[in-house]
């Protein structure tokens, strides 16, 4: 019974993630190119040439370091952000937590691409609010400056904008689990003389080291195949200093025309990430014991 009430959801599964997976692993062990997709020419199999080829350049390494970069920053930022909101939740009046929350889920469910128009325009070089605002500091001249003129603060305009759709799913799942979090220890703490940093790191961080630890997870894995943001932020046309591991298995697949390296990148990127989906899994089998 168990199993033939999983068999839609499994079904679903082979069909939408089954064989897309099973014709990435095909096609990064094959010459593919035009003359293959159009069928001019038969798909040529060259064993471990094409990861030999990306595991040999050093382009390669150097997006793989600026995606781990990219994602690590933008990973600790959100659970930093996503932790002190939630905190002060807990100590503002209802109707503040009951606003708050509802913008939380209002700029959680906005669409992506409509979010990335927004930064755009919020740091465009000539009518951008944000250099707007900041030319009005004694000083400072900021109109006209462009945020993408170079690698380092384009990426980190995207990792804001990136950390701005992730908080409030963080917010709000620290603030469920803040509410687990008993009184009377915290109580028991602060008669000990706990400040409120003791009362945070020996009390509520330990209880909640579950939920973060899955939270930091999820967040690396969606971080790490960040690409919508970057490819509309820089209409469709990334710059190497703003190439991350999704956009540039994209190049390589639709732009160069090589499907076999682009899709070497993406299973390399799909082996990266198994450590943490092996961190993820480990935790909610953790936690399916507990209960």
């Amino acid at each position: 019974m168990p199993w033939l009430l999983l068999a839609p959801c499994l079904t679903v599964l082979v069909l939408v993630l089954g064989y897309p997976l099973v014709r990435l692993v095909a096609l990064s062990f094959q010459k593919f190119g035009q003359p293959q997709l159009w069928g001019f020419q038969e798909a040529e199999n060259v064993g471990l040439e094409n990861f030999t080829r990306i595991l040999g350049d050093g382009e390669f390494w150097a997006v793989v370091l600026r995606t781990v970069v990219f994602a690590g920053g933008a990973v600790i930022l959100t659970m930093v952000l996503g932790m002190l909101i939630a905190l002060l939740l807990q100590r503002v009046s209802p109707w503040v937590k009951a606003l708050i929350s509802i913008v939380l889920v209002a700029s959680w469910g906005m669409p992506i691409i409509v979010a990335t128009a927004i930064f755009k325009w919020l740091f465009d070089a000539d009518y951008g609010v944000l250099n707007w605002l900041i030319d009005k500091l004694p000083g400072v001249e900021m109109i006209g400056h462009n945020w993408f003129a170079s690698g380092p603060q384009g990426l980190a305009v995207i990792m804001l904008l990136v950390v701005w759709g992730a908080v409030p799913f963080v917010v709000i799942t620290l603030s469920a689990g803040l509410t687990q979090v008993p009184k009377e220890l915290e109580e028991a703490a602060r008669l000990d003389g706990a400040g409120a940093w003791g009362v945070f790191r020996f009390v509520t961080l330990p209880i909640l080291k579950p939920i973060i630890v899955m939270l930091t997870t999820l967040s690396v894995i969606w971080d790490m195949g960040v690409f919508p943001q970057v490819y509309v932020m820089r209409n469709g046309h990334p710059e190497p200093e703003f190439q991350v591991l999704t956009t540039y298995s994209f190049d390589k697949a639709f732009v160069v025309n090589d499907y076999g390296t682009g899709s070497a990148i993406a299973l390399v990127t799909v082996f990266l990430l198994l450590g943490a989906v092996a961190v993820y899994m480990r935790q909610m089998l953790k936690i399916g014991e507990v209960e």
